[in-house]
């Protein structure tokens, strides 16, 4: 985790990020360090790298993929917001 997640850690969340989001976050970091900004480059890279999907399901990454897990992160978060706030 750097410095930055340290600190911001639960700045906004409603709930703690789950292990497996965590290890997506942090997979995501490192790949958009390389500049890798497609979806499709970021998808087969999380492949690559055996990052496995948030959600449980065991598909190949995709950009469609990818768009459906942050999709249903955030989703979650939001709820997770709604119901208890700021800082989980």
């Amino acid at each position: 985790m750097t410095d930055l997640h340290s600190r911001l850690m639960h700045q906004s969340l409603g709930r703690p990020l789950t292990p497996e989001e965590r290890a997506l976050a942090d997979a995501l970091e490192t790949v958009f360090r390389t500049g890798q900004q497609d979806f499709e480059d970021v998808a087969r890279a999380l492949t690559r790298d055996g990052i496995k999907r948030p959600s449980g399901a065991g598909a190949l990454w995709t950009a469609a993929v990818l768009e459906q897990e942050l999709a249903r992160i955030n989703a979650s978060l939001d709820a997770a917001y709604a119901e208890n706030g700021i800082g989980a």
